[in-house]
């Protein structure tokens, strides 16, 4: 076999037709060598004799994509000085592009033997573990653009590629749980009826099943254990894992685009699948422990802000290289529009604090390509002082937990909530408003993967789950979630339709809301995991999304999803719900309306006091949205108008009666009525003049419409 020297960038295994150039860094070992994996078994090693700047590396003339390799670091094993090469155990390149297989679980892939955890363990990995592929780059996006849809314009869509394929009744069962199920015509019909704009992907880099919960006979479903940023996860290729799969990733990617809707990554940079100083050695930790892991005073362990074990040294130039270097992959190579950043306050802890200035911070604040497309903090971690919602900088958005939290409060009957409540719903200025931001810097959300579903919310009082198998130990225990009266499943018609009705007061204060929505997959076909908020083990119907055409179902399901189509599509259809600015609270210059942009009124029609918002059982009011007083011009400068609205919301557990307003509009025309089993879809309402009264049922809300 020829070895030519070979370069040392990019990193990675980069095929240009002729063969491949193999570059790997540790500044840990002494000495590497890389593994070509061969279909009977066998290996061919190459040591990698050049190196520059501790980045090893050769190119070998006739290295064809589909490729299995691996590496083996030669070097000390001293986990006292935070050392763990060991050659006997075949490591991932950091930077493969696509890897094959998965992980047979056994002492061979530690570094250490289980019953002496102090001596190291010489057991061959290989066969148990994990390969590297190298990819054919070179792929026909043909004319592929990005939708580059504004935050104003955009309802986002999280979900998950197994959960949301897996029991669709219109894809062919080869398809489902793949990428390609998500390229199909099934899917993305649903996703462009529904209004949605903006595809939200829970992990999709390859990641690890752990060791414990195959034990236990479960797998890690959700994905936030990666153990490849630059490749796409195999098990959710639907014809093969030699490179296939990046194949198939990028036609998902340019069928959605063809649909014009976006593709965002939730992306795990925070930790790696190794585990702490009892977890495997698979890549990183072989490679070059120090450099990739922050370690403690005691370097046999690891700093863990993320409660998986390890956290990645964010103070580290290579660690910072390579999430840059993935993050520019994902989009440049891949055609991805944004990413959803996971425990993203651990990205801020440069040293131990979070530090919205921290290196990685500014590395993508002046990246010409990763600081042009959608970025999205998750702004918490579980480490000291973790809780950043509000704190990250300008160029980012933020899932808003408060505005969760508010919402939720506000349906189940907390008392002071109202005063909070406003502040959410019009986009959260206390926490974006200082450092420059807009409302769109406020992702809004009621549920997400994790936590209850929708209709659990409502269903239950207590998470419920033992299925986990860690005795309904872990998992959120304060959920804001009420059970109308009954907890889990029944068949008392009013607890059921209270529980309809409270589905419906989500969706419609969502997607009414100033921020940017985002619905979680199934919450509109009413999607149930039976009352377990932890589903992160959950390979199976429990956490897949059951949909109603699957038995020609035409109750909750299908009315829900109905409900929360026209719902998106008074948002989308109305600039008044999409504000870019914040609202004044006074009439707008140049707009020659005497009336202020936003008002608040207490069911009554009378303009809010401040001791209307202070009483601590206040559960109701009207705000009127001004449709006349939009202070952002549209993107050629002119005037935006719109129509006008009232929206009443009766969280209270009675009936109230609701008057209309005097002098803020003659007549009106009721467009949604949460306590009506269809919602009053838009364009089917009574009309209703000022002053008159209308009785809204007990916790329900009511949008009524003003032409302009």
């Amino acid at each position: 076999m020829q070895v030519w020297p070979g370069e040392a960038y990019p990193l990675g295994a980069t095929y240009d037709g002729a063969g491949t150039n193999f570059a790997v860094f540790t500044e840990a070992a002494n000495r590497v060598e890389l593994c070509l994996l061969h279909d009977d078994g066998s290996e061919t090693a190459v040591e990698l004799r050049e190196s520059d700047a501790f980045v090893r590396h050769a190119y070998l003339p006739g290295v064809m994509p589909g490729q299995r390799y691996g590496f083996r670091a030669h070097g000390p094993y001293a986990p006292e000085r935070g050392l763990r090469c060991n050659s006997s155990k075949l490591l991932l390149d950091p930077y493969a592009r696509a890897i094959s297989g998965s992980i047979r679980w056994g002492e061979e892939v530690y570094g250490y033997h289980f019953d002496s955890p102090d001596k190291r363990n010489d057991l061959d990995s290989a066969p148990h573990t994990m390969t590297s592929v190298v990819v054919n780059p070179y792929f026909d996006w043909g004319d592929d653009r990005r939708p580059r849809i504004g935050y104003h314009e955009t309802v986002i869509y999280e979900a998950h590629v197994k959960g949301l394929t897996m029991r669709h009744p219109g894809l062919p069962e080869e398809l489902r749980g793949t990428y390609a199920a998500l390229a199909h015509p099934a899917i993305i019909e649903h996703l462009v009826e529904l209004g949605v704009t903006t595809l939200e992907l829970m992990p999709v880099h390859q990641f690890v099943n752990d060791h414990r919960l195959v034990d236990m006979g479960l797998n890690n479903y959700w994905g936030y254990n990666t153990i490849g940023f630059f490749a796409p996860h195999n098990a959710y290729a639907s014809w093969g894992d030699r490179g296939q799969q990046v194949l198939e990733f990028k036609s998902a990617v340019r069928a959605l685009h063809e649909a014009g809707i976006e593709v965002i990554l939730d992306v795990v940079y925070n930790h790696t699948a190794e585990g702490n100083h009892l977890g495997p050695t698979l890549s990183f930790k072989g490679l070059d422990n120090p450099q990739y892991y922050r370690l403690t005073d005691d370097q046999r362990y690891y700093m863990d802000t993320t409660g998986t074990g390890n956290s990645l040294l964010m103070r580290s130039p290579h660690v910072l290289q390579l999430i840059m270097d993935s993050l520019r992959y994902w989009v440049t190579e891949m055609h991805v529009d944004g990413f959803r950043f996971d425990l993203a306050a651990t990205l801020a802890r440069q040293f131990h604090e979070v530090d919205r200035l921290s290196s990685f911070f500014d590395l993508v604040q002046q990246d010409p390509v990763v600081s042009q497309v959608k970025l999205i903090a998750e702004p918490w971690d579980v480490g000291e002082g973790g809780y950043q919602v509000g704190n990250f900088p300008p160029l980012w958005t933020e899932w808003n937990g408060k505005y969760r939290d508010t919402v939720r409060d506000l349906w189940r009957g907390e008392p002071r909530a109202l005063a909070e409540f406003a502040s959410r719903l019009t986009g959260s200025s206390d926490l974006y408003q200082d450092d420059g931001r807009r409302p769109l810097a406020s992702i809004n959300f009621v549920t997400c993967h994790d936590g209850f579903t929708l209709h659990d919310l409502v269903s239950y009082n207590d998470k419920h789950n033992e299925a986990n198998g860690e005795d309904n130990r872990d998992g959120e225990s304060h959920n804001r979630s009420w059970n109308c009266g009954a907890e889990g499943e029944t068949n008392d018609p009013a607890v059921r339709e209270l529980r309809a009705r409270q589905m419906r007061n989500f969706i419609a204060t969502l997607m009414l809301s100033q921020g940017v929505p985002m619905i979680s997959h199934g919450d509109e076909v009413a999607r149930t995991q039976r009352g377990n908020n932890n589903a992160y083990c959950q390979d199976s119907e429990l956490a897949w999304v059951g949909w109603p055409e699957a038995s020609g179902e035409t109750g909750l399901g299908a009315e829900l999803l109905a409900f929360t189509r026209a719902m998106v599509w008074l948002r989308k259809d109305h600039p008044v719900f999409r504000r870019r600015r914040f609202f004044h609270g006074r009439p707008v210059e140049g707009t020659h309306d005497e009336l202020s942009d936003i008002a608040w009124f207490t069911p009554e029609g009378k303009e809010m006091t401040q001791r209307d918002w202070d009483r601590a059982q206040a559960s109701a009011l009207t705000v009127f949205l001004n449709g006349n007083a939009i202070s952002e011009p549209g993107p050629r400068g002119e005037r935006i108008t719109d129509d006008s609205f009232l929206l009443m919301f009766n969280a209270s557990p009675k009936a109230l009666d609701f008057v209309v307003p005097v002098n803020h509009g003659r007549q009106w025309q009721v467009v949604v009525d949460t306590g009506r089993p269809d919602g009053v879809p838009p364009g089917t309402g009574v009309k209703v003049p000022a002053g008159d009264r209308l009785t809204l049922v007990d916790r329900s809300m009511v949008v009524l419409q003003r032409p302009v």
